[in-house]
């Protein structure tokens, strides 16, 4: 069975991590490196950007 591609590209989730500072330990360790709460944090982010799109999109 083939690997479930992700909703967030690679390059959506290196510039999440970058910006909430826990890249170092993506480059370090690998995406299985980060903590639960850095996985959290960054799947709220990308949802604030998504609802921010939307936002643009419909004005």
């Amino acid at each position: 069975m083939g690997r479930r591609k992700g909703i967030m590209s690679d390059s959506l989730k290196e510039e999440i991590a970058k910006e909430l500072g826990f890249y170092g330990k993506v480059q370090t360790d690998g995406w299985g490196g980060i903590t639960t709460r850095d996985a959290g944090n960054m799947v709220k982010r990308a949802i604030q950007m998504a609802e921010e799109q939307m936002v643009k999109n419909h004005k």
